[in-house]
This record gives structure tokens, sequence and C-alpha cells, in this order.
């Protein structure tokens, strides 16, 4: 632990940054299972309104530099190309 007042509240907020990141990054990767689980199953409608949630997840997680721009299109260019594909 860092002996300095400023580092030792700097290793708090880092902490419970850490925690916050890793609830949003396990949010937004149940929310891509969500809407594959719902693609393999056939279900367009709740598939395209699952779809949206995690288009609005993802980009949170890009404003919030959890993950790479190019990933997150990527990844809104799959599920999207998946959906499309259904009948």
């Amino acid at each position: 632990m860092a002996n300095i007042k400023s580092q030792k509240k700097r290793a708090l907020t880092n902490a419970k940054k850490n925690l916050q990141n890793t609830a949003d990054r396990s949010r937004l990767k149940t929310s891509i299972k969500k809407v594959n689980t719902l693609i393999e199953a056939g279900n367009k409608e709740e598939a395209q309104k699952a779809y949206n949630e995690c288009s609005s997840l993802l980009d949170r997680a890009r404003s919030h530099n959890l993950k790479h721009r190019n990933y997150v299109s990527r990844e809104k260019s799959r599920l999207a190309k998946a959906i499309a594909k259904m009948a």
C-alpha cells in the first residue's frame, strides 16, 4: 500500500473502477450471448430487441474505453448480418 495520501485515494478509486469495468464487460458479453442464442433459436423479433440493447452496450463500452472501436464495429456488424439472414 502507498504511503502518500493521494496515492491511497487513487488506489481506492482504481479498485472501484476495476469492479465497475469488470461488471460492464460481463454485462456486454452476456448481452452478445443472448443475441446469439436468440438467433440460433430462430426468434427474429426477440433477437432484434436484444440486438438493440446489445448495440447500446457496445457503444457504451467504446465510449468508456472498455473495447476497441474496431471490435465494437465488427461485433455490431456480425450480429446485424446474422439477424438479417433470418427468414
